[in-house]
Order: C-alpha cells, then structure tokens, then sequence
C-alpha cells in the first residue's frame, strides 16, 4: 500500500526574479517527489508564491504597477523557470488566490475567538526588508540582526499573537521527535532559541501604513503580518487542492534555506497549534549556494546566478545534476563555473555518456543493434551489484543524502564500464559472437538500470538514454522495475551523437582565440649553441618505472594541511595507501571512484607522520593541478606502457 508524502518548498516571495537558491530548494523537492513516486508513494509536491507585504508594495510602485499586477508577473517568471528547469508539481499556490486567503481568514478569526491573539501599543525597531520588529537587545551594531540592514523606531498599536504560550510545548516537541528538524545542528539552534524567554508575535500592520495584505477579520483597519499570512499555505493547499486532487495534512517534508529557519521552525508550529494543526514532520533546512570564493551570493556584490543563464549554457538536466551532485543537503557549497565543466565532463560526458556510446556502438557494428536474449546467471556479480546499488540508493535517498545516492550510482556506471573494458568484446567479437553479445546485453542491462536510477536527476535525459537502449523512453513506474530483467532482450539499440558532450573550461575558447605572440628570435651565438640536455634516461631506465593504473577508494583530508590527502587504492592485486598532494584542487567526492595513474615500486615513505606507499601523477595547467586518467575505462592494476 502506498505511503503519503507531501512534500513543500518555501513560497517565494515576489519582489524579485528567482536565483540559484530558488532554483536549488525547488529541484531539491522535485527530485525528491520523483525518487518518492518510484518507490511507489502517493506523492503531492507543493510550491508557490508568497505575493503580500511592504516589500512588494514598494517594488510595484517603484515600477509604476499595482501590487497585483506586479505580482502576476513575477508569479509567471516563477513559473517559466520551474517549467524550463523540469519541475514536476502537483500544487502552485499564490497567497493572493481566494483559496488561500479564506483559510487564512477563518484561522485568524479562530485564534483570536479562543483569546490567543490581543492589541497592544508597542514600540520598536522596524526592519522594512525583513518585514519585522526587533528590539533594542536584537539589534547588531544598531542594524537588523539578520541582513544587517537599517532599521526604523516605529510606535503604533497593533495585533499580537500569544506565541510564547506555546514555547514549552513546541520546545518538548523538539526534544522528543530528533528528526523534526534535519539537520542536527540546525535542529540545536533551534532548541537553544527556544531555551531562551520568546517573544509574543506582532500579527498586523495598520493600513495607514501598509494596505496591500489580507485584512484582519475583526478589524478592517488592519491587514495581516505577511509570515502569519504566508505560513500557513501549506495546510490552506490541503483544504482545496487542484480538481482530482487530494492531500492530507501535515506535510511529511518541509524544505527551506537555513535563513528562514526561525520563521518556519518556531512561528509557523506555534500558529498551528493554536489553531489545532498538527506540525509538519520533518523541516529540511539545507545551505546556500556560495560563491567560489566562500562569500553569499548577492544582488548587492554582484555575484548572483541566474539559473536560466547556467541551464541555457549547459543544458537543463546538467545544471539539476551539477546541483545536486555538489551540494551536501544541509550543509553550505561553493559554486564555480570551472567546478560545472570538470564535474559535468567527468561524470556525464567520460562516465555515463562514454558507457552509453560503447554499447550502443558496439551493438550497432556487430549485431546490427539487436541486443541478444541471455540467460542469466543469478550470481552473476554484475547482477549482485546492480542489487547492492539499488538497495543503497533507495536508503541514501530516504535518509536524504542526494550527493551521496548520486555518487552510489556513478559507482556503478564506472564498474559497468570496467566490466566491459576486462571483457573486451570489440575482440571477442571475431572469435566468440556468442560471448560478447552476452556481455554487451549485460552491460545494457546494468546502464539501464543505473539510467532508471538517475532519471529523478535528469529526467529530460534520461529517457534518450533509454531510447537508445531499444525501449520507449522512461517506461518505468515502480521500483519492482529497477530490478534485473530480460526487457531489453530483442530491442534494438540507436547509435547516436553524444548525449553528454564534453564542455570547455571558461575562458579556453578565449585564449584559444588570443593572437599568437611572434617567437624570439634566436641570435647567431644562440643558433650555433647546441641546446644541452643532461636529463635524458634511457629507456632501460625508463621500463624500471612501475606505472600501473589504480581505483580510489576511500579518500580523507589530512588534517592540519593545505594540500595533503590521504588515499585508499585498488592495484588489482592489492590495495594500498598513499598520500597526495590534490587537497586544492579535488573534493572527497570528486577523487572518490576515479581510476588514476601511480608510480607502484616506490620505496614507501612517511608524510606528515602518514605512510604512503607510492606517487599518483598529475599535471600543473596553469593553477589548476589535472590527475592523469586514461581515456577510456581501465582496470585497476593494469601496466601502463
């Protein structure tokens, strides 16, 4: 029987166009929904728009609209760009929709009927941005304590609700239930807020000030503060889901960013209690998009991007993969164009789409596409493995781990493409046909499955993928069809351009372009000298160098050092450790599943106190430091000639 999961991103407020961080919450939620809908549950993803408040009136006037007009225009670029980024929704709600607002009504009348909501004068520090009151002790150097922008001292009376008497129950609801809020230490920052004495929340705004919210039913010289009003979409989307549709509250996943953890983790809970809600079950605080120079990305500093610009240049599926890939749900990541290609390159154009062009080449040359029917062998370990992956990712994808599930799959495509590189079908062909069908309708079998896997990711690619394997483009619906089967059996597979081509660093193109320096000519003295050379080896000397090709395995910086990292190493025969000097210039992650080039007769030695027994090879091309790879898929411990 299926399970329930409601799924939620923030609403996006509308005073400006959608940034990375946006598009990096969104993408988050819709690859989670699609891997949820493969596992067979009844998934209902909601996103929206959050279209009240100071902030939006003030950008509608300064550009000659009315706020709704305003608001429906920034709604639709909203829009455009979950459609171009592939976002798959069940639910778009707008806080301005009727829908909404009636609910919003009906709570507040509610609230205030059982006596948690009363009017006081009150004065303080007004932040505009924010759209909050801070008091004096809340203040940073005389600035809001959030954006650290400029505030105003404003006395007027207004609504308040009693949220400080829900501070001990939501304080015991954190402390019983851990997985309520992901992760742990956000979670703890949380816990320590509520330790301390908490405020009753100020919930309207006079319309002498402000008119552009939902007004307060009690009262109609007020409107409603645009956190209480926007906050509670998530369960007002339930009331009345689009036509056909139906959902039951609370929300299993609730994602943010870390800056809107306050609002969503102690506001939004005490607002629902009061109105006899349950809280959502778990709130999935993730990072920010840094830029590569570990600074927040701002309008302010000019170092914003714009995913539009990122999925034009690189294509849709790529830029969603990039992001997922290189961002540790919870935790901060550093975002550089440079960082795209290698990643985009290694993974996608040398991994998956050099796995895909062998076989479907392959096929096409010597079986005229058809992929051979096989019987197989159950103990086959192509067969366990493809198992294992499945088994981890599902469980990687439900504890949240994107990066890591991702890379349990890249673990496999590089194994597939080990496998057919041992097994060389290209030469068994012209001796044994039979033999290398076999082991290209293998290789077929496992890319299809790993293809299945990573469809959630890249979900306008991965059916090409599949097409090219002979099937109808993404056919599967269930997790039963992850599992090994004989559906590839008599398809016929495509040949095709490259699906995942290789992408230029920025700025090669534009040295490549540069005018040629004229070369120094060389006086009569330096013509007549003959160069000299005391460098040269012979190649006796040269075959007592043991190269051989090796696997990463594990990989650990070593502490206390800039450049230092410690390797763990498949030679074939042995495994090994060693230690590099790639900290710089490679994450974990990256070096993690890389098949790599190593001096292997060297005499063992200890760095930094940490033995190493051997050298990988590297190349310095300008700062960046390149490890030397093969071309193609090798096996580890192969000699290197």
């Amino acid at each position: 029987m299926s399970k329930p999961f409601y799924i939620t991103t923030p609403l996006y407020y509308v005073n400006d166009e959608p940034h990375i961080g946006h598009a990096y919450t969104t993408v988050l939620a819709d690859v989670l929904a699609r891997y949820h809908r493969l596992f067979g549950d009844d998934v209902h993803f909601l996103t929206g728009t959050d279209e009240h408040g100071q902030k939006v009136d003030a950008s509608a006037r300064k550009l000659g609209r009315t706020p709704q007009e305003h608001c429906d225009i920034t709604t639709q670029a909203f829009i455009d760009v979950w459609t171009k980024l592939g976002i798959d929704y069940s639910d778009f709600i707008r806080t301005t929709q009727p829908r909404h607002k009636k609910v919003v009504t009906e709570i507040l009348q509610q609230i205030y009927d059982q006596g948690d909501i009363y009017q006081k004068e009150y004065e303080g520090w007004y932040s505009v941005f924010e759209e909050q009151f801070f008091t004096e002790k809340d203040l940073v150097d005389g600035k809001d304590p959030i954006g650290h922008r400029p505030v105003e001292l404003i006395k007027e009376t207004n609504y308040f609700f009693k949220m400080s008497k829900y501070q001990d129950w939501l304080l015991k609801h954190y402390e019983t239930n851990p997985d309520a809020i992901v992760p742990s230490f956000r979670r703890n920052e949380v816990l320590g807020f509520l330790r301390e004495p908490l405020n009753d929340l100020c919930i309207s705004r006079p319309k002498s000030r402000l008119s552009w919210g939902i007004e307060i039913p009690w009262d109609s010289d007020y409107v409603t503060y645009v956190w209480f009003d926007a906050l509670l979409n998530y369960y007002s989307a339930t009331v009345s889901p689009p036509e056909g549709m139906s959902v039951n509250w609370p929300a299993q996943y609730h994602l943010i960013g870390k800056d809107i953890l306050t609002t969503h983790a102690v506001y939004w809970p005490t607002m629902l209690k009061a109105a006899g809600l349950e809280p959502p079950e778990r709130i999935l605080a993730h990072g920010w998009w840094m830029s590569k120079d570990a600074t927040k990305m701002s309008k302010s500093t000019g170092n914003v991007i714009k995913p539009l610009d990122m999925a034009d240049k690189y294509g849709t599926d790529p830029f969603r993969y990039y992001v997922m890939r290189d961002m540790v749900v919870g935790q901060d990541a550093n975002f550089s164009e440079e960082h795209v290609v290698k990643r985009l390159n290694s993974d996608l154009a040398n991994d998956l789409g050099n796995l895909l062009n062998r076989i479907t080449k392959l096929l096409t040359q010597h079986f005229d596409g058809i992929i051979p029917e096989v019987v197989w062998d159950e103990e086959d370990p192509l067969i366990e493995l493809s198992r294992a992956t499945t088994h981890k990712v599902k469980q990687l994808i439900e504890d949240i781990q994107i990066h890591a599930a991702i890379e349990e799959t890249l673990q496999f495509v590089r194994a597939i493409n080990r496998d057919i590189t041992e097994a060389a079908p290209w030469t068994t062909v012209k001796t044994d046909k039979e033999q290398a069908g076999r082991d290209l309708a293998r290789a077929a079998e496992s890319l299809r499955i790993a293809a299945i896997l990573l469809n959630p990711i890249m979900p306008k690619m991965i059916p090409e993928v599949l097409t090219r394997l002979g099937l109808d483009g993404f056919h599967s619906r269930t997790w039963d069809d992850v599992d090994w089967s004989d559906i590839l059996a008599g398809k016929k597979a495509v040949h095709g351009d490259p699906l995942f081509p290789r992408h230029r660093k920025p700025g090669d193109q534009e040295e490549k372009n540069k005018p040629k320096s004229e070369p120094k000519k060389k006086n009569k003295a330096e013509k007549a000298k003959p160069e000299a050379d005391d460098s040269q080896i012979s190649f006796e000397q040269f075959k007592q160098v043991d190269l051989r090709t090796a696997v990463v395995l594990e990989a650990e910086p070593i502490e206390d050092t800039d450049k230092l990292m410690k390797l763990k190493i498949d030679l074939g025969s042995e495994q090994r450790q060693l230690v590099a000097g790639i900290k710089q210039h490679y994450t974990v992650e990256e070096i993690i599943g890389k098949t790599i080039i190593v001096v292997a007769n060297l005499q063992p030695a200890k760095i930094r106190g940490v033995k190493s027994q051997g050298m990988l090879l590297a190349v310095h091309d300008g700062d960046e430091l390149r490890l030397l790879t093969p071309s193609a898929p090798v096996s580890p411990g192969k000699r290197v000639s």
